[in-house]
């Protein structure tokens, strides 16, 4: 293993395969990448992260911190610590090039071959199903003030017609799959970062940020540490629902530093998240950020309004790509055989479908959000199992040994289930939400310390303890 991340200067990309070429539909699935097919450069690794986090609804979520009563150097505190958690999606991506497989399979040396099914449905599936709803929703709603500021009225018909356009730009993206991703996110990360970098501006430059905001009614005791846990619970959300980074490493050859592909997919993914949740909290201390979308754009010149309301537009169907191209492994391999282009299309249809309903019909929206906020209890311990398991394997992992599902696969374990990783996960989510702290449920845990949400380190720090002292001392990859 290397001790520093290569020099870029003297990295010599390979060319990619026909298989994996950007404006081709990818070939593979949850195949094993063969050595021949692997190509590309750590650093690439980096756009890809940057692109779907230089994200409005880090907005949201930064004011969303200044509105639960922290102020804002507290928020800024938070931020910092939640986002620390993209060290840990570093460090599963690391298992990409290793085993030439994506994450959805490579979970299988954790939790057995039937038992892994279970935990992609749940943890893998269901919840990128839910953030294709929640992104969709907030990129159509730009796109409806994009067309009221064009003239037209956005009743339901032209209301359809936006989102499905929006998922059908997300989804093509998707279908074409790992290649068109790296391709586009370059360009995608420029174009993002130059318009928040200018509403950035408009904020710091423009009177409507207080450096020394703190709420009429400060936060004392039990409270303050109820908010600042919660806080970060609410950024951390963020990296512990991405347990698929090795998705998008496992196309980078076997002998890649393992330090450059944990650095660049952290680093891609930490610098934007701090510096744009920041600047929603720092909007939201002159600014109502109840409704982010109508008070920003209340401050934004005339000329600039159109292209904020483009770039929320963007940075979903950034996000949502990487979301539809990992539900899609997903749902392949929970056992579902068709082509890895048609699991996209079949999650986007359910997207599809939810958005429209989420946004048409019903508060749907806010019970996915409740949703989620619940899903830390599971989402944090399998992140937790994870990479435990990298650290006692070494990150040794055998690619074609990992897609065998047989029964004489070495990751059968007993009848198809990994008993240390289903312990693991199970107790992890039991200590979680013993201590969660959510509108829908608080654990007697979290009442008794003052209704503090402390699911976040209890789930991971009993699954990764679980999973590391039932494993044998010694195992095999």
């Amino acid at each position: 293993m290397e001790s520093t991340i290569p020099d870029p200067r003297t990295e010599l990309p390979t060319p990619p395969p026909a298989a994996d070429r950007a404006g081709r539909i990818e070939a593979h699935g949850i195949d094993h990448i063969p050595d021949s097919e692997r190509h590309g450069r750590p650093r690439d690794l980096f756009a890809v992260w940057a692109a779907p986090n230089v994200s409005y609804l880090n907005l949201v979520v930064g004011g969303t911190l200044v509105l639960i009563g922290l102020d804002l150097w507290q928020s800024l505190a938070v931020i910092v610590v939640g986002n620390l958690l993209w060290a840990g999606v570093g460090l599963l991506a690391v298992s990409g090039p290793a085993a030439g497989a994506p994450s959805e399979v490579i979970m299988r040396a954790m939790f057995g071959v039937r038992g892994n099914r279970v935990n992609i449905a749940v943890t893998g599936w269901l919840v990128s199903v839910c953030y294709l709803a929640l992104n969709w929703a907030a990129a159509s709603l730009a796109a409806f003030g994009l067309a009221e500021r064009a003239g037209l009225t956005p009743g339901a018909p032209l209301k359809v017609l936006v989102i499905v356009l929006i998922a059908a730009a997300t989804l093509a993206i998707s279908v074409y799959g790992h290649a068109t991703i790296v391709r586009l996110y370059g360009p995608f990360t420029l174009v993002l970062t130059a318009v928040f970098l200018l509403l950035t501006g408009y904020l710091l430059t423009g009177g409507h940020t207080d450096w020394h905001y703190r709420p009429a009614d400060p936060l004392h005791g039990t409270a303050l540490v109820a908010a600042l846990a919660g806080g970060t619970a609410l950024i951390a959300s963020a990296p512990l629902s991405y347990s698929t980074s090795a998705d998008f490493s496992r196309y980078l050859p076997r002998t890649t530093s393992p330090r450059a592909v944990a650095g660049w997919t952290a680093l891609g993914a930490f610098v934007p998240s701090v510096l744009f949740t920041a600047l929603g909290s720092l909007a939201a201390t002159t600014l109502d950020m109840t409704d982010p979308q109508s008070a920003l754009t209340a401050v934004l010149p005339g000329w600039f309004r159109p292209l904020f309301l483009l770039a929320i537009v963007l940075s979903a169907v950034a996000n949502n790509a990487m979301t539809a191209y990992s539900s899609g492994l997903a749902l392949q391999a929970v056992g579902l055989r068709i082509r890895r282009s048609r699991s996209v299309a079949l999650d986007g249809a359910l997207g599809v479908a939810l958005t429209l309903y989420a946004l048409l019909v019903s508060n749907f929206l806010d019970t996915v959000n409740n949703m989620l906020e619940l899903m830390v209890a599971l989402t944090g311990p399998v992140m937790a199992v994870y990479a435990t398991d990298v650290l006692w394997r070494r990150n040794r992992y055998h690619g074609p040994a990992l897609t065998d599902e047989t029964p004489g696969s070495p990751h059968w374990y007993f009848h198809g289930v990994n008993r240390a990783g289903a312990a693991a996960l199970v107790l992890g989510t039991a200590a979680a939400t013993l201590c969660l702290s959510t509108q829908l449920f608080t654990g007697p845990l979290a009442h008794l310390a003052g209704d503090t949400d402390l699911s976040l380190p209890a789930g991971m720090l009993t699954a990764a303890a679980t999973y590391w002292l039932l494993m044998p001392r010694r195992g095999t990859a």
